[in-house]
């Protein structure tokens, strides 16, 4: 029987084509049996993330899953004229906890409808661009449709100690807390913005940015300017005094 010349060419190449594909396999099946418990991970931190706007916050998983499914009573979508697409669900995570900021481009915008405290809030995810990628959140705002409730931010990969505190300083997400969306006795455009403090004029729509990440701070107050401004009408035609 005629021996394989292992230092042949033909010999390496097919052994490493072998190799790759017995990887490729193994790698493969291993994302497959870990999907479910990466996508179930996912959604739970997105669900704290929300919580986390109603200032509902430092629950374990289980707490969390359960604050959920008690506080958002409805995951609504509806488009930019407040007609209701999907009425969503209790605890819903089928209808607007699916939604992406491609969906809010395209007209389809989540809106979760939440019972916090007897007191009925509504939750919307903002999405933008930071210094050196994403940068997301949600605002809760109380039922006059224009004061916040509760605010929360994240980011893909702003620098630590400077664009990072948006997530990482409870302090600066509580400062959104009783600011207006609108300016007094003016709804036609957003007001709620990010200013360095010597800029502010209105303390009641505008906020302190972190200090040393101006660009950072930029767009969080741009992200909040396009994608609350999605929601004009909507809160236009539900706003109270």
């Amino acid at each position: 029987m005629k021996k394989f010349n292992t230092n042949s060419n033909s010999y390496i190449i097919a052994y490493s084509a072998v190799l790759v594909v017995v990887v490729a396999f193994l790698l493969a099946f291993i994302y497959q049996s870990l999907k479910d418990m990466q996508d179930a991970n996912v959604a739970l931190d997105k669900k704290k993330q929300i919580l986390a706007a109603l200032n509902i916050r430092d629950l374990s998983n289980d707490d969390a899953a359960t604050a959920y499914k008690e506080v958002v009573t409805a995951d609504r979508i509806v488009d930019a004229d407040g007609k209701t697409l999907d009425e969503g669900a209790q605890g819903g995570e089928n209808a607007a906890f699916k939604l992406n900021s491609s969906d809010a481009k395209e007209g389809k915008l989540a809106l979760y409808v939440c019972q916090v405290k007897g007191e009925t809030k509504y939750v919307v995810p903002v999405y933008g661009m930071g210094l050196w990628g994403n940068i997301w959140g949600y605002v809760a705002i109380n039922d006059d449709m224009n004061t916040i409730y509760g605010a929360y931010f994240d980011h893909a990969s702003e620098t630590a100690g400077l664009g990072a505190e948006i997530k990482d300083s409870r302090d600066w997400q509580n400062q959104f807390q009783g600011k207006r969306i609108f300016a007094q006795g003016s709804n036609s455009q957003v007001a709620l913005s990010v200013l360095k403090k010597s800029d502010i004029k209105d303390p009641t729509t505008q906020c302190d940015g972190v200090t040393g990440a101006t660009l950072t701070s930029n767009g969080v107050s741009e992200m909040l300017q396009s994608s609350l401004g999605r929601y004009m009408n909507i809160f236009k035609q539900n706003a109270k005094e």
